[in-house]
C-alpha cells in the first residue's frame, strides 16, 4: 500500500540534494559522512596582495586534493601545493595528508560532529611536520557553521615548538543550492605569546564566503576573500612554510573547483 508523504518529508528531501558539496568552505577542514558523496577532487586557486606574483610561497599558490569517506567516521584528505621560487625557474611542491574521525556525531550529515585528526606534511624547503586537527561543524538544511583548531609541529631548526592555526566559517542558504557567509582565519597565533615566532608573527583574515553545489552536477564551487593583517610582527620568516596567508598585510582571494568522482 502507497503511503502518502508529508510536505516536510519532502522539503527534507529536496534539502538533502541541494547540499551535497564535499567542502563548502576553504580554509576550514570539514569531515564526512556516509550520507555524502564519498570522493572528491578539488582544485584551488588563490591570489594575494602584497607578494611576489601570484603563485609562490608566500600562501598564494594553485593546490590540488583528494578527499574521501573511508566509513567507520574516517575522513581522508590529502593535498599538494605548487610554488615558484623567487628566484630561479624551478617549481616545487609541499604535500600535505590528514586522516580524521568523528567522535561525536558524523553518522549523518545533519547536526553536530566533532572529529580529531592526524597528519603529516612536507613544506616547500623539505621540512617535514607532524599535524594534529580538532574538527567541529554543525549543519541543517539551511546552514553550514565549522571551526578548526590545528597544531603543528616542524622537525626542522629555526622552526616554532607548536604552530597554532585556527578557522572559523559559517554559510547560510540563500536559495536552492547557494549559500553565503564569512569565513575567518588566525595563523601562526603563538606570536601572541611568541616574540620571536618563526613565521613573521601572527596573521588574522576575516572576509565574506560563498558556496554554491548545482543540482544533478558533479561539480561545486567555493569562494571565499578579505583583507589579511599582522596582528603581531616577528622580525623571523620562513616563506617556505604552508600557509595560507602571505606574509605582508594584504589581501587574499581563494577560490576552489570540486568535481565529485561518485556521482551526484
Amino acid at each position: 500500500m502507497a503511503m502518502a508523504q508529508e510536505p516536510g518529508e519532502l522539503e527534507l528531501q529536496f534539502h538533502k540534494v541541494a547540499t551535497r558539496a564535499t567542502e563548502p568552505f576553504l580554509f576550514s577542514t570539514t569531515t564526512l559522512t556516509a550520507e555524502d558523496l564519498k570522493w572528491s577532487l578539488h582544485d584551488a586557486g588563490s591570489y594575494g596582495q602584497s607578494v611576489e606574483g601570484p603563485f609562490g610561497y608566500e600562501g598564494v599558490s594553485q593546490q590540488v586534493g583528494v578527499k574521501g569517506y573511508l566509513g567507520y567516521r574516517l575522513t581522508v584528505y590529502a593535498s599538494a601545493a605548487v610554488g615558484i621560487p623567487r628566484e630561479g625557474n624551478t617549481t616545487t611542491s609541499a604535500q600535505r595528508a590528514e586522516i580524521i574521525h568523528d567522535f561525536v556525531g558524523g553518522r549523518k550529515s545533519y547536526g553536530m560532529r566533532l572529529g580529531l585528526g592526524v597528519g603529516f606534511s612536507n613544506d616547500f624547503s623539505n621540512a617535514k611536520s607532524l599535524l594534529s586537527r580538532i574538527t567541529l561543524s554543525f549543519d541543517t538544511p539551511n546552514l553550514k557553521a565549522s571551526g578548526n583548531l590545528l597544531l603543528e609541529h616542524t622537525f626542522a631548526q629555526g622552526r616554532d615548538g607548536v604552530d597554532v592555526i585556527t578557522n572559523l566559517g559559517f554559510q547560510y542558504r540563500l536559495f536552492r543550492n547557494l549559500y553565503a557567509g564569512f569565513e575567518a582565519i588566525g595563523q601562526d597565533l603563538e606570536g601572541f605569546w611568541e616574540a620571536d615566532e618563526a613565521e613573521g608573527g601572527a596573521k588574522l583574515m576575516v572576509g565574506p564566503s560563498l558556496s554554491l553545489a548545482p543540482k544533478k552536477s558533479r561539480l561545486s564551487f567555493a569562494f571565499c576573500g578579505g583583507p589579511a593583517v599582522h596582528a603581531t610582527h616577528s622580525t623571523v620568516t620562513n616563506p617556505n612554510a604552508i600557509r595560507e596567508l602571505p606574509a605582508q598585510s594584504g589581501f587574499v582571494v581563494m577560490a576552489s573547483v570540486i568535481y565529485s568522482l561518485s556521482g551526484s
